[in-house]
């Protein structure tokens, strides 16, 4: 069985200061902004702003579209019903004319 030992303070001074050292060269490492890999990976980021614009812009006018072809329908079955609420109107009034000369006849 292994027996559990505390670090001291020296070792975990010494880890902070190592792991400080790792970031360090991490950062330095890092490429400049006029890298030619920098460069790239911007181009691309723009590319993709780009197509996701040009795809919001399409989807924007497609739901446009959409909802006008929804209303112009929704128009349509309003005259629709409209003029059969007329006609129906018309036709029960012919009728209730009709009704009353059978009437009248009698």
């Amino acid at each position: 069985m292994a027996i559990y030992r505390e670090k001291d303070i020296f070792e975990r001074r010494n880890a902070a200061n190592e792991a400080k050292k790792a970031l360090l060269a991490r950062f330095k490492a890092k490429p400049a902004a006029d890298d030619p890999a920098v460069l790239a990976r911007q181009a691309e980021r723009k590319a993709i702003l780009e197509a996701r614009a040009i795809r919001e812009a399409e989807k924007a006018r497609l739901k446009q579209e959409k909802l006008a072809r929804e209303a112009a329908e929704k128009a349509e079955r309003e005259a629709a019903a409209e003029a059969a609420r007329i006609a129906a109107e018309e036709a029960a009034a012919a009728e209730a004319k009709i009704r009353e000369a059978e009437e009248a006849e009698r």
